[in-house]
């Protein structure tokens, strides 16, 4: 026969089939990745927003205070909470599932390549975002860092507190539910760990360590080898970390409340920068409602200032950050209240608002300011993110993370310029904007 075979191409076979032998290059679809993690716009219940007057609401919504309308143009809402979402990294979103239980603490290396993250399940898990696709969103390491090598039957303690040294970021300090800090490396191994004091020395100067549990600590914000530990046994202890952890300094915080006798637990503690640029100010909180500025550079006989009442006494005072000036100190309280206080003028708070608090369940409930500190962020009892104007510490946007889940641990990192969140339901929420945030969670 003269005339050719026509044969018509199946679509679907030709798909089936590989375009080529050997190993295949698998590419992403970058366009499609974000597109896929795009937040969906969560409502806020209008029953709701009417009776917490868009305060402590859930919805997606800009808060300020102005009347609710009814017959108000959805279209103009829309709009309004697009702008928002263009100001702050909260547009798109990963969610990482690594832990079994609430996650009380969070963080990332100065380059935005590593997320290690703590939790109630007694465990730290270690992230590595460069490694991560959307099928492999998983830790690539658990450590638990109370386990003993030498006995098979060793009790576990929940994770209070997880953070990178930031002048060097190949130490991790790590505090869990127990009188002794722990260093670990980047990759997990244990490094150091502080001595536990004699319980039977009545003078806390004498002792060589925490005579009991510690419930969170930090970094010097400028010297690699400080840190410092906060505990239940009313002090707070630096520790030079160059020689293994051996304690430098301690600190006695001798409450002043009735029946006391002179002692309470610390809850809170910051270490940042002060106005004058030279030294730096350690701010810590206290079960009795205290709130305590020492110089970061000693001497810590006595506190520089110190506020008895700044918050109601034995409520859990969990969240505590200064500013990046060193101008100003942020506290969430036990008592459902956040309060800002001026570190040039210690003595009432410069504002106050009413914001319901998760410490009595959640000790470790934060509040941070963000890296310009242009604005602060918290969480709230029910599932939502609030990132609060300063000056008068009214929420500029509410945005729902995780439904009927308390936000506990936060982190607003100054590279990558991402939201990041850790829920009751021990979801670690990244949260960041195509265009604003780079790296991280973008890539």
């Amino acid at each position: 026969m003269d005339d050719d075979i026509v044969v018509e191409e199946d679509d679907a076979l030709k798909a089936f089939l590989p375009h080529g032998f050997g190993k295949q290059e698998t590419k992403a679809n970058k366009t499609l990745q974000i597109e896929r993690s795009k937040r969906p716009r969560l409502e806020q219940p209008r029953q709701e927003k009417d009776r917490n007057d868009q305060w402590t609401g859930d919805g997606l919504s800009k808060a300020g205070g102005d009347d609710y309308d009814d017959d108000g143009d959805d279209d103009d809402d829309d709009d309004d909470d697009s702008d928002e979402e263009d100001e702050y990294p909260v547009s798109h979103e990963v969610v990482l599932k690594t832990h079994e239980r609430p996650i009380t603490s969070m963080t990332l290396d100065p380059s935005g390549s590593r997320l290690i993250t703590g939790s109630t399940d007694c465990t730290v898990k270690f992230h590595d975002f460069a490694s991560m696709t959307p099928t492999t969103l998983r830790a690539f390491k658990s450590v638990d860092p109370t386990a003993s090598k030498t006995s098979a039957s060793s009790e576990t303690h929940p994770v209070h507190h997880v953070e990178f040294n930031p002048v060097s970021p190949s130490t991790l300090l790590v505090i869990s539910a127990i009188p002794q800090a722990k260093l670990l490396s980047r990759d997990g191994e244990s490094i150091a760990e502080s001595v536990k004091g004699d319980m039977y020395l009545r003078d806390m100067h004498n002792t060589k360590g925490h005579i009991s549990e510690i419930t969170t600590g930090t970094w010097h914000p400028t010297d690699r080898d400080l840190c410092v530990t906060a505990g239940t046994d009313s002090t707070l202890r630096i520790w030079d970390c160059s020689v293994r952890m051996a304690q430098r300094d301690v600190i006695v915080h001798k409450s002043r409340a009735a029946g006391s006798a002179g002692r309470t637990r610390m809850t809170a503690i910051a270490w940042g920068a002060s106005p004058q640029g030279n030294s730096s100010n350690l701010v810590a909180a206290a079960l009795d409602g205290s709130l305590v500025m020492w110089s970061g550079h000693g001497p810590y006989t006595r506190p520089s200032a110190e506020i008895r009442d700044a918050h109601q006494r034995d409520t859990w005072t969990g969240g505590l950050d200064i500013s990046s000036d060193g101008r100003t100190v942020v506290t969430r309280g036990g008592d459902d209240t956040i309060k800002l206080w001026d570190t040039r003028k210690f003595k009432t708070p410069v504002s106050t608002v009413s914001h319901p608090s998760t410490t009595s369940q959640y000790p470790t409930s934060g509040i941070r300011f963000s890296p310009t500190s242009t604005s602060i962020i918290t969480g709230s009892p029910t599932r939502s993110l609030h990132i609060l104007n300063p000056a008068t510490l009214k929420p500029d946007l509410i945005t729902p993370i995780t439904p009927n889940s308390p936000l506990i641990s936060l982190l607003w990192h100054p590279k990558l310029n991402q939201i990041l969140t850790g829920s009751a339901n021990a979801e670690t929420h990244v949260l960041y904007n195509p265009t604003l945030s780079t790296r991280g969670a973008a890539t």
